[in-house]
């Protein structure tokens, strides 16, 4: 989503940081050129204004241009006031006596229903005994939807279809949820075409009943500075407690994450990064401000690392690359372990610097979600012996390998060559070596 702003504003202080000592004109036009980048992906003027006329205070001081780096002065000045305008972290509340109810409430189109699933299963990850409830009684297929995605997840629905009113839903809900010990109830409630008295009135009335732990606002983040407005609107009605900002996975140019919190003052708690069911994350505001200023994001790429990748298996795999036992069975399995933490540009990304690197190399196309493909088409389409013993793959395996996948000899070959490199720098590695095979560093770039 903030690919072009980060971008923009790494050209702007890669021309800084170039300079060496800094002055007030070199701060000005830097700041305009800020100015200029926070416009272009959509934050609301008085946001950057306001940002920019207190960034160029701070870094205009003495302190800062007399320092011995300026520019990095300048880039943590910036850092710090992003968070600022991010606003601090706000984890979900689900306190009182259980269940917990969230309220769930948006714009038809906004991704409420798939983010009501999503949040179920976050929070059941989290040990939590959720429940589902489909009161969008005006759109039959999102009772439909909701059951659908239930089932997928193993997440108990609670559905009257659409002849009851949502209120009496959520009521008879909620005593079911207090009969099966559920301990938080997620409310997926009507959606319109645009903010109306009806919808409002009847969010209300649900809000009276429920006495929810959480009302959020669903906004869909592609709507840029309209997402803002819904905000508005709806935290004057129903006083929302925060906010998820679905499909930031989608070029959107940024603006609303920006602005919604400094102009609602309403705390972003959830992103929504793509289809998937595990695709939303918890809203940390200075790891965005990281990624936004091309810093990178550790502390993410851990926490994806770590649900991902067993423990066990992990000590497994580093046994092998000790004994140097590593064969294409185990990178099978590691090449789908990668897969499952998403586009693998992104989890580049969130290395300090990879950015950079990506940019300078025209991207990473050996690295390809499309080629993980490919790879895995070809181990697949091999026997156990051979992804144990591939050294057995003569002339004759190779052309059935390449059939079976749908690539070619000259893939195969390809394939079958990176991997003995790969195994020489494992074992290089492990003796102590430290000679990278020369047919390998195109590989690693």
């Amino acid at each position: 989503m903030f690919d072009n702003l980060t971008d923009r504003l790494t050209s702007i202080f890669s021309g800084l940081r170039s300079k060496g000592a800094l002055t007030e004109q070199d701060v000005e036009e830097a700041m305009r050129e800020v100015r200029m980048s926070l416009l272009e992906a959509d934050v609301n003027f008085r946001v950057v204004k306001d940002f920019v006329a207190r960034v160029k205070e701070r870094s205009i001081g003495g302190d800062v241009l007399q320092s011995l780096t300026p520019a990095q002065q300048v880039v943590k000045i910036v850092h710090e006031e992003l968070v600022a305008l991010l606003g601090d972290a706000a984890p979900l509340r689900l306190d009182g006596q259980p269940p917990a109810v969230i309220m769930l409430a948006g714009l038809q189109g906004s991704g409420k229903t798939t983010t009501a699933a999503k949040l179920a299963l976050l929070l059941r990850k989290q040990k939590q005994l959720p429940l589902l409830v489909a009161a969008d009684t005006y759109r039959p297929a999102a009772v439909d939807q909701l059951v659908y995605l239930g089932k997928q997840l193993d997440v108990p629905v609670y559905s009257e279809g659409t002849s009851s009113k949502p209120p009496v839903i959520v009521a008879n809900a909620l005593r079911e949820a207090r009969t099966a010990g559920r301990t938080v109830v997620i409310l997926d409630t009507a959606g319109r075409l645009h903010v109306d008295n009806a919808m409002m009135e009847e969010l209300r009335e649900i809000g009276a009943l429920s006495r929810p732990s959480e009302t959020l606002l669903v906004a869909d983040a592609m709507t840029g500075q309209d997402a803002v407005r819904v905000a508005e609107q709806f935290h004057e009605s129903v006083s929302l407690t925060g906010l998820i900002l679905t499909k930031v996975d989608g070029d959107a140019r940024g603006g609303a994450a920006l602005s919604i919190r400094q102009v609602t003052g309403v705390p972003i708690k959830f992103l929504g990064t793509s289809e998937k069911p595990d695709g939303l994350e918890t809203f940390h505001p200075d790891r965005l401000a990281q990624r936004i200023l091309g810093m990178g994001d550790v502390l993410s790429l851990i926490e994806k690392a770590q649900e991902t990748f067993d423990e066990e298996e992990a000590l497994r795999m580093q046994k092998k690359l000790r004994t140097a036992t590593f064969d294409l069975e185990d990178f099978l399995n590691q090449v789908q372990s990668l897969k499952k933490m998403g586009p693998l540009t992104g989890i580049m990304e969130m290395i300090p610097g990879m950015r950079g690197a990506m940019k300078g190399m025209g991207g990473v196309p050996d690295f390809n979600d499309k080629e993980f493909k490919r790879v895995e088409a070809m181990i697949t389409s091999m026997t156990r012996q051979e992804r144990h013993n591939p050294t057995m793959i003569n002339g004759s395996r190779r052309r059935r390998i390449a059939q079976g996948s749908g690539t070619t000899i000259q893939d195969v070959n390809q394939l079958l060559n990176q991997f003995r490199d790969m195994q020489k720098l494992m074992k290089s590695m492990m003796t102590g070596g430290k000679r990278v095979p020369k047919a390998l560093r195109g590989i690693l770039g």
